[in-house]
């Protein structure tokens, strides 16, 4: 990919980022308690066999799944090819919107990331209580991939989950290859993200909110964590801050399952099925089987 061309995701971003803190109103956090499912969610339950909540987990995949969506996404768009795919092999499969700005539509996670925690796992507990079982497995996308480690370390979260896997997660912050550290060149630039759409101003590399959910470590006792990463991510850079230290923890590159893959930030999330049939093996890995280029057939 020509540098030109790796630049434009994160430039776009931060200029919708910009966009959207110059229209919407002040943030009013949505209840916390509350569990958000779309209209568009139940749409996609209808059609496509995720966010049934009369899914019962099987013997072979005993866990829900809940699906966290990066960034500007959603609870659908960013799950039109993994709900699938993972439905297709028999598990129960949820997602849920989190982070919406009151007068923004459709993109949502741009609220404060732990009250998007909070979301979070009141989310979790309906899938809980809906599917009758003690833990469900989180897959996350970008900001679903870190996010849900505020859940886990400050909200008694682990008690609730499995697995928390991150495909392409900001564990430690973006600088959007350095366009972030433009912020201080424009006067109150940064004032107005951390106002407007706090959830952005979060996940700045050495944001407050990054520096307290880092301190200390990583990881919590009993979760086990897979970050799947690409070396061509254009928004989390550099891409190894995405990856985790501590114990339980699997951190992979995609290029070295198949090393002409050439999915980027959002492809590993969107359409990737090396990426898909690593999440998998995450989910199960008592059943995993090698991830190769071939995967992407699989």
């Amino acid at each position: 990919m020509l540098p030109w061309k790796r630049a434009f995701g994160p430039l776009a971003a931060l200029l919708l980022a910009v966009s959207v803190a110059t229209t919407a109103p002040a943030v009013a956090t949505t209840p916390a308690a509350t569990p958000t499912v779309s209209p568009t969610a139940v749409t996609a339950a209808a059609s496509s066999g995720w966010n049934n909540y009369s899914c019962k987990p099987s013997t072979a995949h005993p866990r829900p799944v809940v699906l966290v969506h990066g960034t500007f996404g959603n609870s659908v768009d960013n799950w039109l090819g993994l709900a699938p795919y993972l439905v297709n092999r028999g598990y129960c499969v949820f997602s849920l919107d989190y982070g919406q700005l009151p007068g923004v539509p459709f993109f949502n996670g741009l609220g404060p990331i732990d009250k998007s925690a909070e979301q979070l796992g009141a989310y979790v507990d309906r899938v809980l209580a809906a599917t009758g079982t003690s833990k469900v497995d989180i897959v996350g996308h970008s900001q679903g991939g870190m996010m849900p480690r505020h859940y886990l370390k400050f909200l008694g979260g682990a008690a609730k989950v499995n697995a928390l896997v991150g495909l392409a997660p900001d564990n430690h912050g973006t600088t959007l290859l350095g366009l972030t550290k433009l912020l201080p060149h424009f006067p109150g630039a940064e004032d107005l993200l951390t106002e407007k759409t706090p959830g952005l101003a979060d996940q700045i590399a050495g944001s407050a909110f990054l520096t307290k959910l880092n301190a200390g470590g990583d990881t919590v006792p009993g979760v086990k964590y897979t970050v799947i990463a690409t070396r061509y991510d254009q928004v989390v850079t550099p891409y190894r801050s995405q990856f985790l230290s501590g114990p339980d923890v699997r951190n992979v590159t995609l290029q070295d399952l198949c090393a002409v893959n050439l999915s980027e930030h959002l492809a590993i999330g969107l359409i990737d099925r090396i990426a898909f049939h690593e999440v998998t093996n995450a989910l199960d890995p008592g059943r995993a089987t090698p991830t190769t280029c071939a995967s992407v057939i699989g």
